[in-house]
């Protein structure tokens, strides 16, 4: 099961912890909850860190929220990977296509 908390910092910085398999079953709750709840802060770090597995629905769903949140000039951050996910990131060079800068 996934979840998420978003934890305000203040009215322009937010950390958002996501919380379990990022793949098909979260595609509902990024549209209607996920996305809106972020779409008023200035930056935002999304924290991998209770990520375990992530497959080709979340990675697209996890470029389609960075690409969204950029066009509306958000400074995005991913941080704390876990090892088995950034394997996946890293072999598919997800680096590259989101830019090195983007994970800390």
């Amino acid at each position: 099961m996934f979840t998420f908390n978003i934890n305000r910092e203040n009215d322009e910085n937010a950390v958002i912890y996501f919380l379990g398999d990022l793949d098909i079953e979260v595609t509902e709750m990024m549209d209607e909850e996920i996305f809106p709840s972020l779409q008023s802060f200035k930056t935002i770090d999304i924290n991998l860190a209770d990520v375990p597995f992530v497959d080709s629905t979340g990675i697209g769903l996890l470029i389609n929220l960075i690409d969204t949140l950029k066009k509306d000039e958000v400074a995005i951050t991913i941080s704390d990977v876990a090892p088995q996910v950034r394997d996946i990131f890293e072999i598919i060079q997800l680096p590259d296509i989101l830019g090195p800068d983007i994970f800390k």
